[in-house]
Order: C-alpha cells, then sequence, then structure tokens
C-alpha cells in the first residue's frame, strides 16, 4: 500500500528489490535472445551515450557496449548497481532513482527503460527527467506492460513478482497519452518476443509447458493491442 511520503515508499521499494528481488540472480543474469534483434532495430550506436534507467545487472549496458556505445545506467537496488560494477567495471553506473537523474542536461544519445516505467512512483516526473538529460535529437526505447494482454484480460495472469511492491499497467492507449503529455512522441511499437523461448515455455515445471508452448506459438501472431508488453521507440516531440 502506497505511504504519504514518497521518500518512506522509495525506501520500502529499494528494500524489495535489494533484500528479495536480487538476492537470486537466475532470472537477471542471462540476456533474452530477443534483445539482441532490439539492438539490431535501433541501429548504430558507436560511440554514442546511452543510458540505461532501471539497469538492473547490466545485461542489456553490455549489449550496447559491445556495439561500441558509451554506457552509462542508474538503478535504485545496491545490489543491482553492484552487479553491473563487477560485469562492467568501466560502466558510469550510478545508485539513484528515475525521477531525479543524475546526470546533466543534454548528455545523451539513447535512454532506455525495459520494463520498469510500471514500477516508478513518479512516471510522469521520470519520464520529463529522460527527456532533461536527452540530447535534442536523442532515441528513448521504453518497455512497458499491456493491460489489454489478453490473458490478463481473461483472469489467467496477475502480474510480476514485483507487483507486490508496485506494478501499474496502463494500455497502449494510456501509455501514448502518458508519453504524449510528457513531450514524446512514439515513432513505432515492437513486440516483445521474449516468449519464442525453450527456456522460458520450460519455465515453471512441466505441466504448465503446453499452455506455455501454446502462448509462445500464438503471442507473436496477436495484434499489437493484446500483446503482454511492447517496446515503445520514441523521440522528443517537435515544438
Amino acid at each position: 500500500m502506497m505511504t504519504e511520503d514518497p521518500d518512506i515508499e522509495r525506501a520500502r521499494i529499494k528494500d524489495f528489490y535489494d533484500r528479495e528481488y536480487y538476492t537470486d540472480h537466475r532470472d537477471h543474469d542471462a540476456l533474452p535472445w530477443h534483445y539482441r534483434l532490439i539492438a539490431e532495430r535501433l541501429g548504430n550506436v558507436q560511440g554514442q551515450n546511452v543510458l540505461d534507467i532501471a539497469c538492473g545487472t547490466g545485461k542489456w549496458l553490455e549489449l550496447m557496449s559491445s556495439r561500441g556505445a558509451q554506457i552509462h545506467g542508474i538503478d535504485i537496488s545496491e545490489l543491482a548497481v553492484h552487479a553491473c560494477e563487477r560485469r562492467l567495471p568501466k560502466c558510469d553506473v550510478r545508485l539513484g532513482v528515475a525521477e531525479d537523474l543524475p546526470f546533466a542536461d543534454a548528455t545523451f544519445d539513447l535512454v532506455t527503460c525495459l520494463g520498469s516505467l510500471e514500477h516508478f512512483l513518479e512516471p510522469e516526473r521520470a519520464l520529463r527527467e529522460m527527456l532533461r538529460v536527452a540530447k535534442r535529437d536523442a532515441r528513448f526505447l521504453l518497455l512497458v506492460p499491456n493491460s489489454g494482454f489478453l490473458p490478463r484480460k481473461l483472469g489467467w495472469y496477475g502480474g510480476t513478482h514485483q507487483v507486490k511492491v508496485r506494478e501499474v499497467v496502463r494500455s497502449l492507449a494510456e501509455w501514448d497519452a502518458l508519453f504524449t503529455s510528457c513531450g514524446m512522441s512514439v515513432v513505432s511499437r515492437w513486440r516483445d518476443l521474449h516468449v519464442l523461448s525453450l527456456e522460458w515455455i520450460a519455465r515453471d515445471g512441466w505441466r504448465k509447458w503446453p499452455v506455455r508452448l501454446i502462448q509462445a506459438i500464438v503471442l507473436p501472431l496477436w495484434p499489437m493491442t493484446w500483446q503482454y508488453q511492447v517496446h515503445h521507440y520514441c523521440r522528443r516531440t517537435a515544438r
């Protein structure tokens, strides 16, 4: 439950990630294969300053670094930051929150936030901070969940592990309205294809394999409005 004091609430969220979410690294160390497809779509990042917000253990930043980017990250969890530092000793990674980024104005060519915006206390403030630290012609990649996800609408899916601390899920139209209100325009949307993986299908025991296999087959074919989560590729709104 939300408290009235945002500092107390952020301390509670930080405690969850430090004491529970990142204490088991099995779900955080391997980069899902489809992120390489996303990186290809982003094109050349050689020499560009890339900031990943809620960077976790740094697996996405590691891929960006391998493609020649100058990498920077921030996360609320000390465990995640330390793991990122071990993975990427030369990465500029900070401990902090998305609503108050400790970076200078107009610094980054690409700002990413993958699967985290729905967990922030003040997503509008976080988006405006992303715009502040981004260059005028910067690009933004935001991965967010979709309340129109068919199993969710049918009551078969209740959210991620993080729902126990904070998870606000919006429809694609609601996300678009939020981005627009903060000064971003959605250029395109890309499906999240993490379900196309034997590791994902086999997760949680053999009894769930048939259901997961069916989902892996049909999800890429469903319309965008039924997707589980969607990558939003954005630019600053022209003025």
